[in-house]
């Protein structure tokens, strides 16, 4: 039903016809309130199964039916699949709703095909004359209603078909706005699917200068289309470079002028056309700075006015109006190769970000005292909040936790900071922190009790992103354990609507699961649930480790250096010079920056990773050694995590049928920070083939990619492929090489034999070389539901009632190659008593015996 509300509202570019109340389908709404009223799964399939029926035979019928009721049929049946049914009728009636010169009964005929048509369909030539004939129409309503079918199915049939026809619509002069709109986003959705297809040749210049069309919902489907082409085709779009700088300066003029009316419709939170600044600058990122003197002084007079205006007072304290200058400010700051060019702009917005970072690292390195320390950091939130990154009030609270003496300071700092009228975001998330670890040490002054602290953070909430509210819940709860008299206030705030009904899933789950421990749990289970936080180990600056993964160690070494060597300031600690050794002052090393130890690529402790949540220092480069640590791992399973560090995990999912093999490799991202260059081969013995789909070269911070990789077995084999991971994190190579858990195993087919076959057969198999057997002493318990489960996870049939002593196992399976196949026999003899094992093998080819043979034995 939502899909359906969507299309109506996405279907509207013009002005649609008048719906008379014929067009109601009462019918329709008669079955939609059935299905909702029906109390079981059972009786649902019920009802459908009944109204497929009717459908069916008013189809077959003799009697034709009029659009209104072919109408109403094909919506319920649209209606149905999007119950999760399938439909395997009713298609051809939806394509002969296409030739109706009704909007209603046409808009219904399309919404069937988008969703249920598939490109290999039978009726496809019959959609694409439909389509073709109200593409020529001329009616906007049509037309838009064709290319939005166009956009939805995208396939490569119809890009054959209409991949020439809709440039000519875009840029005719007579083509509506709405239709333009449709059949920019419609070619570049074409495009995307079968670029070899879309070919603008002679329309190259005509879809440029759409920049300079008056309707901005031309414009900016234009500017998305000719980004994507420009990417690929740079030099035949060029032209555009002018006019998007032309076009990003009428909007600068409207950002300086608040009386300017040009773009009050597209007005965003007092932003104007945010979206169409970034589509813009995203635009302009393709090409180097323009060569012509005038159009790069216009556009870096708009970098300025951008620049100048984000330093200005907020106009509003909305989180939209920040996230709109802030995704304007952020296309900006990914010109990686204009800033050495142009100098003012880019310079401002870069010097300024660097300086904040700098300061805070200067703040920690030559503190004087604690409370110093505090003071300055909270001051440079205050001036410079939009700018102070995460890192930074991370270890702001970070040495506040560790310092006894300076967390009352710090309370009664941040206490005082939160009462100005206009209070950073950064400044509250500190201060719900800070209070809600140490509020009580200020608690006895009536100036700052309880309920007045309480009320001061509650103050900020409503004004808050969703991320700082659920912190400041997190204080709040805190809040009952240190304050008991302020439970009955909490709660009722936990309580409202506006918490436990929050759209916000996170905000929801905190209050309810806040509410019922502050309800339900015992004083002494409160107190424990909620007591401080642990002191945090002494290590390097999660500050000072991210400008280094900046600008390398030496670089940042030097600058800092030069940052503080003042014309005209005394320095209050003295440096010992290299060949004047002398014993440092008790504040000299404060922070303990000096004697951190630096960080490893070794994999964190589980002690650490409960402590070090501060840190981003990315470890050394990794070594090309070949990891098989989790190999053996995988000779009776297919699916769990391959391979885990710092950085990264691999999860993976295999999959095997004859001799072919599918694996699905999960690469996760387990950092905040991107993974550049990222690529991966494998090599695999001469015995295998494999193909594998490569990824891009860029894995975002907290995401997943999934990788594809075909396996085929020629013959019997013993090595494994190998997998090379490379990539950048942080500046630095990181090299991965890993055994990949392919073994001769996984190409089994299990063959359920009867005792005497498998008797027979085993005599068969008495040559020395055809067998292979091993005596062990068990390294896990012998349980038998485990022990069945890993010979099931072998691949072979596992054979009841065969053998005569029924404490033995006896499994039988044929090893599926390209080449041969390769029948093996089992024999497996536990003594419990003993804790020991015998395992023979018995196969037609001594080398795949002795090979499963050292598999096998090493999962016991």
């Amino acid at each position: 039903a939502k899909v359906l509300a969507s299309y109506y509202k996405r279907a509207k570019p013009a002005k649609m016809p008048a719906v008379s109340k014929g067009d109601g389908m009462r019918g329709l709404a008669v079955f939609i309130s059935d299905i909702r009223n029906c109390k079981s799964k059972e009786a649902e399939i019920k009802r459908i199964n009944k109204e497929l029926a009717n459908i069916r035979s008013k189809f077959k019928g003799d009697k034709a039916l009029d659009g209104y009721s072919k109408k109403k049929y094909v919506c319920k049946l649209l209606f149905i699949f999007l119950l999760g049914h399938d439909i395997d009728f009713g298609h051809m009636e939806a394509v002969n709703l296409l030739s109706s010169n009704k909007y209603t009964e046409k808009q219904i005929g399309y919404l069937f095909i988008s969703v249920l048509v598939n490109s290999n369909s039978e009726l496809i030539r019959l959609i694409n004359n439909a389509i073709k004939n109200d593409l020529s129409s001329r009616n906007p309503t049509f037309m838009c209603l064709a290319l939005h079918c166009i956009a939805n199915v995208g396939s490569r049939e119809m890009a054959e078909a209409f991949a020439g026809e809709i440039p000519r619509i875009l840029v005719a002069g007579d083509t509506m706005d709405s239709v333009k709109q449709s059949a920019a986003l419609c070619l570049l959705r074409l495009y995307k699917a079968s670029p070899d297809l879309v070919l603008m040749g002679e329309w190259t210049s005509r879809v440029v200068h759409l920049l300079n069309d008056q309707h901005m919902g031309v414009v900016t489907a234009a500017i998305s289309l000719i980004t994507c082409l420009s990417s690929k085709n740079p030099d035949e779009f060029k032209t555009c470079v002018s006019l998007a700088v032309s076009r990003l300066s009428r909007v600068c003029v409207c950002i300086v002028s608040s009386a300017s009316t040009d773009l009050q419709d597209y007005t965003y939170y007092f932003v104007p056309a945010p979206w169409l600044s970034c589509k813009l600058l995203r635009l302009l990122q393709c090409y180097p700075p323009p060569e012509d003197g005038a159009v790069k002084g216009r556009l870096v007079e708009c970098l300025e006015t951008i620049l100048n205006k984000a330093q200005e007072p907020p106009k509003s304290k909305k989180v939209q109006h920040s996230n709109a200058k802030n995704a304007i400010l952020f296309e900006i700051s990914k010109w990686g190769h204009w800033p050495t060019k142009f100098g003012n702009p880019w310079c401002n917005l870069c010097s300024f970000l660097s300086q904040v970072l700098k300061v805070a690292i200067l703040a920690e390195k030559y503190a004087v005292d604690y409370s110093w320390y505090v003071d300055t950091i909270l001051n440079l939130i205050r001036i410079a909040g939009d700018y102070v990154s995460e890192e930074v009030w991370y270890r702001v609270i970070q040495i506040v936790i560790n310092r006894d003496d300076v967390q009352g300071y710090a309370a009664k700092t941040v206490f005082e900071a939160l009462q100005a009228p206009a209070c950073h975001e950064n400044m509250v998330k500190v201060g719900g922190y800070i209070l809600g670890e140490f509020g009580n040490l200020i608690a006895g002054d009536p100036r700052s009790s309880p309920l007045v602290q309480f009320n001061l953070l509650h103050s900020k909430f409503h004004l808050c992103s969703v991320p700082t509210r659920a912190l400041l819940l997190s204080a709040y709860i805190k809040f009952i354990n240190l304050f008991p008299e302020t439970k009955a206030t909490i709660q009722e705030v936990l309580r409202s609507d506006s918490q436990i009904r929050n759209s916000d899933v996170e905000l929801q789950q905190r209050a309810v699961e806040y509410l019922k421990l502050s309800s339900i749990a015992s004083t002494d289970v409160l107190a424990t649930v909620l007591e401080e936080m642990p002191p945090f180990p002494e290590r390097e600056s999660s500050i000072l480790a991210k400008l280094k993964k900046k600008k390398g160690p030496g670089a940042v070494s030097v600058e800092l250096e030069d940052a503080y060597t003042p014309h005209h300031t005394v320095n209050f600690i003295s440096e010992p010079h290299p060949n004047h050794p002398s014993t440092p002052s008790p504040s000299a090393d404060l922070l303990g920056l000096r004697s951190a130890a630096p960080v490893s690529g070794a994999a964190p402790s589980a002690g650490s990773l409960l402590v070090d949540v501060f840190s981003e220092a990315g470890p050394a480069a990794t070594s090309a050694g070949v990891n098989d640590d989790g190999f053996l791992r995988f000779v009776c399973k297919n699916n769990g995590v391959l391979f885990e560090n710092q950085l990264l995990q691999i999860g993976i999912k295999s999959e095997y049928r004859q001799n072919l093999g599918r694996m699905y490799l999960f690469y996760g991202n387990k950092t905040s920070v991107q993974f550049v260059s990222f690529n991966t081969t494998v090599s695999c013995p001469g015995e295998l083939q494999s193909h594998i789909l490569q990824l891009e070269p860029l894995v975002e911070g907290g995401a997943q990619v999934q990788q594809v990789i075909n396996i085929e077995c020629l013959t019997d084999f013993i090595d494994a492929p190998l997998l090379n991971i490379k990539f950048r994190y942080g500046g630095a190579l990181q090299n991965i090489s890993l055994k990949l858990p392919v073994t001769i195993n996984k190409f089994f087919q299990p063959t359920e034999m009867a005792a005497a076959d498998f008797f027979q057969r085993w005599k068969q198999l008495s040559q020395p070389q055809q067998e292979a057997q091993k005596i062990f002493k068990a390294s896990h318990g012998m349980d038998t539901e485990v022990l069945k489960a890993k010979l099931l996870g072998l691949g072979t049939a596992l054979l009841e009632n065969v053998d005569p002593n029924p404490e033995n196992y006896v499994c039988a399976g044929v090893i599926q190659t390209k080449a041969q196949q390769v029948g093996c026999l089992l024999r497996l003899e536990p003594n419990a008593q003993a804790q020991m094992y015998r395992l023979t093998l018995r196969s037609s080819k001594d080398t795949v015996s002795q090979r499963v043979c050292d598999l096998l034995a090493e999962q016991f």
